[in-house]
């Protein structure tokens, strides 16, 4: 659990363009702690983690999953793809998205990043930013501007 929780405060993070000193300090806790739960150590209470969640513009759900269905732990975000969270054109370009399909912009932000993430894992090597500019250009362009041919069938 501390790893998969760690990778899902690091990605709700880098989505909202925030270090780990931002958001320790709008919930209260030290950077150690913080960087600590990112990193898959520490064992946070429900009140730091309500603390988090709060921090990081986002609600604290806890529930119980069943063994037999359960969903796709985060993935792992590399360093160039959390700098690209924190740039300007990659939070207007979120907010198009948001925007083109009727989604919350900063909880589209965590699973973009994710998304952005796995499609990574498939090259099978690290992408420079060029490449996730890219990638995220062809979300955009599906998204905003829809093939014309896909409404007549």
């Amino acid at each position: 659990m501390g790893h998969e929780l760690g990778q899902r405060l690091r990605a709700l993070r880098a989505a909202g363009g925030r270090t780990v000193a931002a958001v320790a300090a709008d919930a209260g806790l030290s950077v150690p702690y913080v960087a600590n739960l990112e990193n898959g150590r520490g064992n946070p209470t429900t009140d730091a983690l309500t603390r988090l969640a709060r921090a990081l513009g986002t609600r604290l759900a806890i529930g119980f999953a069943d063994d037999d269905e359960p969903g796709p732990p985060p993935a792992e975000l590399p360093a160039a793809l959390v700098r690209l969270g924190r740039t300007t054109r990659f939070r207007r370009d979120v907010r198009v998205l948001a925007e083109a399909t009727g989604q919350d912009a900063a909880e589209l932000a965590g699973r973009l990043l994710d998304a952005l993430a796995r499609l990574s894992a498939l090259t099978g090597r690290d992408l420079a930013e060029r490449d996730w500019l890219r990638l995220l250009d062809a979300l955009l362009l599906v998204a905003v501007h829809p093939d014309p041919g896909e409404e007549a069938q």
